[in-house]
Parts: structure tokens; C-alpha cells; sequence
């Protein structure tokens, strides 16, 4: 059967380079588009030249930026098949291909030519419906939104602790916090509007939840501030003020729209996941649910709950030669940055409320060494094996014990309280990173027989002594120096 295979390095400001192969990898011909019907239509004419009727397109790109969308819908609307692959996979075939040059056509037949020397690494792209597609998008909102709303908060508590070294932001910014800064930043102007019109203030602003003690913290950071500065020209108060009153404004202005998109969000979940399967497992709420969905979409396009796990860059990275295997590698982290930070932020709380998870970072603590982070990554990789197999099998999941007895939450917590609870002396020690003892210290890490170097050839050249196969007390022997003669020639 015939084939034709499509490369095309996608520009962003620029037309797209594109290169077209047969099934024996010759060149069939070179073309460059723009992302319009007409253009599209002339590559897709070109490509299919010569071929049999029905022979479908296979069309390589990377994601490059938001210029791919265009081409996908394109050609998956005619019936080809379209693979979006990872710019890393692309770039080291490039180097083997081209290793001392690289132009957008090199790029482009790199990628044609992807096919036929890795059919099995690549699956046809899946557009989602209107309902994931609209999901997608109000994630994607809500997730850029808090984090630029973070931004701001640590940008206004920064521009507070200029202009009131003895700031009373320790914790959350709460309303209160935002009323008072967006008027009475500048600490002369605070201490000029008087304990009593402040605390009405904070008392209005916080429906009734802080009164006078937070009217008094704000007093005391200002007038501590007037007494320090003094009349200092270098401290600009109203200056710094009016940069304060700024960051609240754009601060309410990204939390309005965050509410309004958190709305949209839930609507389309709704659509989505009409049972809220995802929100059945532990750690996976309000934020998280509807985050995973939109990443895993259809759950049947990942063979099994491993390359699930690959595909959010949670799986470890493998180093085997020999006979050496290296546990503990670092994860790989090529997946969905926000699929991987939602899942470690709910494994957190899913080793609270589920006994098989608390188990897992149980023994990453205890037994194996690891601070909380990593072991909070282990358990997040477990969690989306889980999702996979909830959205898979749709069905909700079930909380059970370790032997596969569903249990009630009042259950699990006390069988996590029993029996897998990390001690506090064990969690000082991970935190203690300043000490090699290891009473005091990390858990020492187990050494594989493989890990452990034979003597090192001509060490002495490169400066390290000979390290001794196994020897509890190693001796060293090391070359004397010679003296340096002249030549008797």
C-alpha cells in the first residue's frame, strides 16, 4: 500500500516548510503554505499526486505554539492522519539526520521521515469535541489567572514590606488587607486616618471576621515605618503607595475574572464527566477534577495505566547497562505541567484519606529515604495510574483497605492514624539536609553491587586515586613522583 508521508515545520510569524516522502522514503515534493483553505488544499494536491485512490496522508508536526491547531483541523477533517510530536523527539533525530545544520527544511524532512523510523512512537492526534475543547480552555483561563493572581500577591507584599519593613502581611492577603492597602498604603496617611475610622474599615471590609487587634497591627507596622524613614527622600511613600493601589486593583480585577471562568468551568465539566468520576478519588476536588479530565480525555487512547503515567512525565527515568539497573531516577516531567502539578498537589491530601496511598508514602519516608516531595511524587504516580483505571472502566472509585475492603472515610483515616503514620522524628530528619550523620541526618541510601566501580584505569591521569572493588578498610597505592630529566639527546 501506498503512503505519503507529510513534514511540516510550522512557523509562527512565517509561511510552513513542507516536505513530502513516499513509503520508501524518497522525496516526492517541497512546499511552503499558510494556514488558509487554499494553501492547505494545494499541499494536500501535491501530496497525494501519483498515489493510488484513498491513500491517507500521514502529517508530522510539532506543537508549535498555536499554529498547529489550524493544520489538524484541517487534515483530520479530510480523513488523513495527523501525529503531533514532541519538539525533543524531533531535535534529536534532526542531530542524527543533520548534526552541523539545521534550516526549516531540514526540520521539515525530519520530521517526514519520523514514520518510518518509529512507527510504534507515534499515535494519531485525537481532537476533543466541542464540550472537552470548551473544558480545555476554561482550565487552561483559570490555571493562568491564579497564577498571575499570585503574581500580584507577592508583588503587593513585596511593595509592603518596602514601605513597612514591620509588615502585618505574615499570611494570606484577605480582603480587609486589600481594602486597607488600596487607599491608605502610604503609613502617614494610615496613622492620619486614626484607630477607630480603620477598624470600621477592616470591620466592614471583612464582614465582621477582624476588628480592632488587626486595626492595631496595621498602626504599629505604620508608625514603626515613619519612626525608621523618617522624611528620607530615597523612600517615596505616595509613590509606593500608588504602585500598592495599582496591584490590588489588577489583583481584583484577575479574581473577578477568575470567578467568572471557574463558573464556565464547572458548566463544561458537567458535560464532561457527567458522573464526576474524576472527582472520586481522594485529593481531586473542585480544581482538580476538571483539570484531569481535560487532560486525559479519552482514556482509551492510552493502552494501559503505564503510559498514562508516562505521558504526565510522572514515570522515572530508566538507566540500565549490564548488569546495572539504577533505581531512583529522577522523573521524566516531559508531560502537561499543570496535569502534574495538580496530581502532586492532591497526593498530598490522597495519602490522608486513602490507606493503599498512605502506605505507598509510608514507605518512601520510612523505609526508603525519601523527603516529602519526592515521596509525594511516587504517590501522585500511583493516583494516576488510578484515574486512569476510574475513567477507563467508568466507574467511580472506591476507597479500600489494603486488603481490597472498601472502608468508610472515619475507617481509613483511623487505619492511616494506626498503622502508616510517618513519625515526627522521621520527618525532622528528611528535613535536615546540613548533616551527614545519619542518625541525624537523611536515611542513608542502599548501594546496588552493580553501582559500585571496579578500579579505575589510569586514575592517576586523571588526578582521582584507584577506587577498590570492596574492602572495608581500602588501601590506596599511589604512583611516587618522578623527577623530570632532560633529554639526553
Amino acid at each position: 500500500m501506498q503512503r505519503r508521508l507529510v513534514g511540516i515545520d510550522l512557523g509562527i510569524a512565517s509561511a510552513h516548510t513542507v516536505r513530502v516522502r513516499d513509503e520508501a522514503g524518497q522525496e516526492v515534493c517541497r512546499r511552503r503554505c499558510e494556514p488558509t483553505l487554499q494553501s492547505l488544499t494545494a499541499i494536500e494536491t501535491a501530496a497525494l499526486a501519483g498515489a493510488e485512490a484513498g491513500t491517507r496522508l500521514e502529517v508530522v508536526m510539532e506543537p508549535t505554539g498555536p499554529a498547529w491547531l489550524p493544520i489538524a483541523v484541517f487534515f483530520t477533517a479530510r480523513g488523513h492522519l495527523v501525529f503531533r510530536v514532541s519538539s525533543a523527539k524531533a531535535a534529536d533525530l534532526r542531530r542524527f539526520l543533520s548534526r552541523h545544520a539545521k534550516s526549516n527544511g531540514i526540520d521539515a524532512d525530519t520530521l517526514a521521515r519520523l514514520p518510518l523510523i518509529d512507527p510504534d512512537g507515534l499515535r494519531p492526534l485525537e481532537l476533543p469535541d466541542a464540550a472537552a475543547a470548551a473544558l480545555d480552555r476554561r482550565v487552561r483561563a483559570c490555571d493562568r489567572l491564579t497564577m498571575a493572581a499570585s503574581e500580584h500577591k507577592v508583588r503587593i507584599k513585596d511593595l509592603v514590606r518596602q514601605v513597612m519593613p514591620c509588615t502585618p502581611l505574615t499570611g494570606d492577603l484577605g480582603k480587609a488587607d486589600l481594602a486597607v492597602l488600596e487607599r491608605y498604603a502610604d503609613p502617614r496617611a494610615l496613622l492620619r486616618l486614626g484607630r477607630a475610622r480603620l477598624t470600621a474599615l477592616i470591620v466592614k471590609a471583612s464582614n465582621n471576621h477582624q476588628g480592632q487587634a488587626r486595626a492595631e497591627l496595621w498602626l504599629v507596622a505604620a508608625r514603626a515605618a515613619v519612626d525608621l524613614y523618617g522624611e528620607h527622600p530615597a523612600v517615596a511613600f505616595s509613590d509606593l503607595a500608588a504602585e500598592i493601589a495599582t496591584e490590588v486593583r489588577l489583583l481584583r480585577a484577575i479574581d473577578a475574572e477568575l470567578a467568572s471562568h471557574a463558573a464556565e468551568r464547572e458548566s463544561c465539566y458537567r458535560w464532561v464527566d457527567p458522573m464526576q468520576l474524576a472527582r472520586s478519588l481522594p485529593g481531586l476536588a473542585e480544581v482538580g477534577g476538571p483539570a484531569m479530565t481535560a487532560v486525559i480525555g479519552d482514556a482509551a487512547r492510552f493502552p494501559t495505566a503505564a503510559h498514562f503515567k508516562s505521558y504526565l512525565g510522572l514515570a522515572p527515568r530508566a538507566s540500565e547497562t549490564g548488569d546495572t539497573n539504577r533505581k531512583g531516577q529522577p522523573m521524566s516531567k516531559a508531560g502537561s505541567r499543570l496535569a502534574r502539578a495538580t496530581l502532586i498537589r492532591a497526593a498530598d491530601w490522597a495519602r490522608k484519606q486513602d490507606p493503599q496511598l498512605a502506605r505507598v508514602y509510608h514507605q518512601q519516608m520510612v523505609e526508603r529515604g525519601a523527603e516529602h516531595l519526592k515521596a509525594s511524587c511516587v504517590v501522585a504516580a500511583r493516583l494516576a495510574e488510578r484515574l486512569w483505571a476510574v475513567m477507563r472502566r467508568r466507574m467511580p472509585y472506591v476507597i479500600c483497605d489494603l486488603d481490597g475492603t472498601p472502608v468508610t472515610p472515619q475507617q481509613a483515616k483511623q487505619l492511616i492514624t494506626e498503622q502508616w503514620t510517618v513519625p515526627a522524628s522521621v520527618r525532622a530528619r528528611r528535613r535536615s539536609t546540613k548533616t551527614t550523620d545519619t542518625k541525624a541526618g537523611k536515611a542513608p541510601q542502599r548501594v546496588l553491587a552493580g553501582h559500585v566501580r571496579s578500579d579505575a584505569q589510569s586514575a592517576d591521569k586523571r588526578g582521582d586515586l584507584p577506587r577498590q572493588r570492596s574492602s572495608n578498610q581500602p588501601t590506596y597505592k599511589v604512583k611516587p613522583a618522578t623527577t623530570l630529566t632532560a633529554d639526553p639527546r
